[in-house]
This record gives C-alpha cells, sequence and structure tokens, in this order.
C-alpha cells in the first residue's frame, strides 16, 4: 500500500511539474567513455521584453528578472557565455554543474535599457538574436545598429535570428536560405562579422532549415522546454522559455535545477509534421538513467500513453495537435528531487492540423 500511494504521490508531482511549465509553449549519440549525460548539460533561459507592461506573453517584469538573477546569485549557478557552452557541447566535454545561459530574443530595446546592465554589474554574459529588418526599419522599440555594437564591443554576444523574423518552416528552401544570406550580409556590413549562433523566429524549424543553419552557423536554438547536452541535435537546441506568467519563482526554480533526458534516434525526425499526431520516440543514451516513472504529455491534451521498450520511449496521443504548433514534454524524477526534461515543438502545416488529424 506504501508503494502504491508513493507512486501516486510521484505521478502528482510530476503531472504538477509538468503543468506549471508546460502551457508556455536527429541527434548524435554519445558514445562509450564519454562523461555522463548530466556532466554534458547546460539549462538554456529565453527572453523577450523586460519591463514592457501590457506585453505579458512576451515580456517579464522587472521584480521578476531581478529575483531570477538573484536566485542564481544565491544558488552559485554557473551562468555561462553561449558560445562557451556550444563548443563544449560540440566536444562532448565536461560543463560545470549547475550551468546556467541567458538569451534573449528579437532585440527589443529594453534588453538595453533593463537586462543588460544588471547583467553587466553581476559579471555574467548574455547573448542577443537579432532580426535584422526591424533595425534597419528604424522600428520604434527596437535596438539600433549603434547600440547593437555597442552591445557587441561590451562582450554580448550577438546571435543571428533571420531577416524579416519569418516562419521559415513554411519557406522553400531559397526563401530560406535568403533570409539567413541576407541577414548576415547586414551584419558584416554594420558589425564587421557574422554571427556564429542562430535561433528559429517562433521556434519553428523543418529538416531543411536545420540542414541550412548546419552550413552557416556552429548551433542554432528553438524555443522548445529541455536541457541542452552533447546528445542533442546542435542545429535544434531547446530553451526554457519566460514570461510573465511563466517567470513566477517556482517555476523558475523548476526550470534552472532540471536534468537532461539524453535522448537519440528521434522520430520523427523533422519537426515539421507530415503526421498528425506524429508517431513520436526516443531513445535514452545514458544508460545510467532510470527510466522508471517517465511520463509525456501534449499540447492536445495533457498525459499520454507512454511506453518504455528498453531504452525506447514511445508516446501515443489519442488525438491530433490543434493550431499550428504541438508540443510534448517527457519528465522523470532524478536525483536530489530534480527534474529530468525532455521536450519537442512540432510545426504543422495547414493540411494537416486538427480538422485532418490522424486519431486512429
Amino acid at each position: 500500500m506504501n508503494n502504491k500511494l508513493t507512486r501516486h504521490a510521484q505521478r502528482g508531482l510530476q503531472t504538477l511539474a509538468f503543468i506549471t511549465a508546460f502551457l508556455l509553449g536527429t541527434s548524435n549519440t554519445v558514445l562509450a567513455g564519454t562523461p555522463s549525460a548530466d556532466a554534458t548539460a547546460a539549462v538554456a533561459l529565453m527572453y523577450h521584453r523586460f519591463g514592457e507592461d501590457g506585453i505579458p506573453a512576451t515580456n517579464i517584469r522587472i521584480e521578476q528578472f531581478e529575483r531570477h538573477l538573484q536566485i542564481l546569485a544565491d544558488g552559485g549557478y554557473h551562468v555561462a557565455p553561449l558560445p562557451e557552452i556550444v563548443a563544449a557541447l560540440k566536444a562532448g566535454t565536461p560543463i560545470p554543474p549547475k550551468t546556467i545561459v541567458i538569451t534573449v530574443d528579437d532585440a527589443y530595446a529594453s534588453v538595453l535599457s533593463v537586462a543588460w546592465p544588471r547583467l553587466k554589474a553581476r559579471g555574467w554574459p548574455l547573448t542577443v538574436f537579432v532580426a535584422t529588418d526591424p533595425v534597419d526599419h528604424n522600428t520604434p522599440g527596437y535596438l539600433t545598429w549603434e547600440q547593437i555594437r555597442n552591445l557587441a564591443a561590451e562582450g554580448v554576444t550577438i546571435g543571428a535570428h533571420s531577416k524579416s523574423h519569418a516562419h521559415m518552416a513554411k519557406l522553400s528552401a531559397s526563401e530560406a536560405a535568403q533570409e539567413i544570406a541576407t541577414a548576415n550580409a547586414r551584419f558584416q556590413a554594420e558589425l564587421g562579422t557574422v554571427p556564429t549562433l542562430f535561433a528559429y523566429p517562433y521556434g519553428e524549424a523543418n529538416a531543411g532549415t536545420q540542414n541550412l543553419a548546419a552550413q552557416t552557423f556552429e548551433a542554432a536554438f528553438g524555443q522548445h522546454s529541455g536541457v541542452m547536452t552533447a546528445a542533442d541535435n546542435r542545429f535544434f537546441l531547446p530553451r526554457f522559455a519566460l514570461n510573465e506568467t511563466y517567470g513566477n519563482e517556482d517555476r523558475f526554480r523548476l526550470l534552472i535545477n532540471t536534468l537532461p533526458i539524453p535522448a537519440t534516434d528521434v522520430t520523427p525526425a523533422d519537426p515539421t509534421l507530415t503526421r498528425n499526431p506524429p508517431l513520436f520516440g526516443f531513445t535514452v543514451a545514458d544508460d545510467a538513467i532510470s527510466l522508471r516513472g517517465i511520463q509525456c504529455y501534449a499540447s492536445s491534451e495533457g498525459e499520454t500513453t507512454t511506453e518504455v521498450l528498453g531504452r525506447r520511449v514511445e508516446v501515443r496521443q489519442a488525438h491530433g495537435f490543434k493550431g499550428t504548433r504541438g508540443r510534448i514534454n517527457c519528465t522523470l524524477m532524478g536525483p536530489n528531487g530534480r527534474w529530468r526534461w525532455y521536450g519537442r515543438m512540432f510545426y504543422l502545416p495547414k493540411e494537416i492540423r486538427r480538422d485532418n488529424a490522424h486519431d486512429d
């Protein structure tokens, strides 16, 4: 009876942990002899706006952001430069425990007025992913090229975020290539260098855009939840998104303490779906990680049917995703009360959205 109650309690905690974070919205196998997944892992945080009231979906309140930074400082977290972590992921070399990277998408002006002064005061690094059109057009509320140059001179890593902030999964191969090439030309002209890191607008990608990113950059990032590891596809790395609603202290502490579920042989490999719901599955690369109690959740329905076959995890949804994007997140209790997490975000072309979903 006690064991049964313990299992129910664990399932309840697992569901709660997922719900607090879920509503936000091809890999390289780790070879034997390399460090464990936990030793090659880092958590990436993603913000957009700071202190811009009235835009809660992409904004973090100043007091929330300050609290985040204080929690990181008090907890002894290692806030690292993103290029340094990408190099370690590429090499499969150890990453310090409790490593965090901080990223900002879209280059809104509040990153300069609010975020960077607070990070700079602590000596902490920052990466800003810039879409070039709003800067070129002097769009109100965005950074200028002069401000971006000044940030770069102060040590901020400038990443690419396409030319027009396009839904790149919708684009043809030539259109996607043009988005990246035009933006990179503008970076070269304005900064004298081209970024080595890329973030997909809206977190949307397909196999073609990932291949394109691999030809141009050292790594590329989505907006799906999870912990970066050397096992991941380096051109579709996860980040935890934060905003007013999903930036509360409890959720923040949950995210910065997550551990990886290192996934290889992920199916479908292409996050732009041809079937809805997908036949989703993955193999857990680290044999030291027990899969007992793993559970997966889909944005279409919550808890899914999850089957463990040795080291293989297979997820079956009862219903197709609604809308243009769908998510699956898998969680598992790890050591010292820390949750393991693997997430995936999918883009759904119009022809396979819920009205035409395969519900068999």
